[in-house]
Order: structure tokens, then sequence, then C-alpha cells
């Protein structure tokens, strides 16, 4: 099992940066066994693919829209799970969920994700 909570987010202005950070429990694996990701879901729109990464952080995928602006890392002995977001528009406001993965290899797809965290609500306004 894995327990997730995600903090770091809040209202910001546009252009301006956040880094939302994801601590992680487990109690049956420890944390480096996990492959981690973060997704959002908008306001009115279905939950979308941000970032994810591998078990030790050297392999990662940002889904194309944010690449160059969103950047995922982990921290295997902090438990702790990132994602910097940096020159943050408008449309980047939504609830952001991290999650965490049995596989661990990088996972892009929602249904191969395992542990959710309760999200973390992030609000660009222009």
């Amino acid at each position: 099992q894995v327990h997730v909570v995600e903090s770091g987010g809040g209202s910001v202005q546009t252009g301006q940066s956040l880094r939302l950070s994801c601590t992680a429990s487990t109690t049956t694996y420890n944390f480096e066994n996990y492959a981690m990701g973060w997704f959002r879901q908008p306001p009115g729109k279905e939950q979308e693919f941000v970032a994810a990464i591998n078990w030790n952080g050297d392999r990662t995928y940002t889904a194309r829209s944010l690449k160059g602006r969103f950047t995922i890392s982990r921290d295997n002995a902090k438990t702790t799970l990132y994602l910097q977001m940096n020159r943050l528009e408008p449309e980047d406001t939504a609830v952001y969920y991290c999650a965490a993965s049995n596989y661990t290899i990088v996972v892009i797809t929602a249904n191969m994700y395992d542990y959710w965290g309760q999200g973390t609500q992030v609000t660009v306004s222009s």
C-alpha cells in the first residue's frame, strides 16, 4: 500500500512558478519500488496526464504540450515526488494529482496507477 499526499498548490499569476510535492508513505515496499506520476483535471474537463518518472528517476516523460515548462523529479531518500511548474498559464489551472504505480518503469496512462492522492488546487490568473 502507498499513501500519497500532495502539497504546494495555490494561486499565482501568469508567468509565475510553483513546485508541487507529493510525500509518500508505504507499507509493503519501499518508495523506490514504485513509478510515480502527475495528472491534472482542469475545471469542467477530463483528467489528463502531466508527467511520469520511473523508479530511480533516470527516466521521465512529460506531456508534449508541457515540455520545457514542467519538470518531474523524485527524491527516494525523502520518499517525495516533485513537479516544478514554470511560466504558468491560466490553462494550467486544475487540480493536480500524484499517483503511484506498482510498475517501476515510466507509465503514462491513468489506469496503470494504483494509488492516488486527494489532489492539490493550482489556480493561475491572468
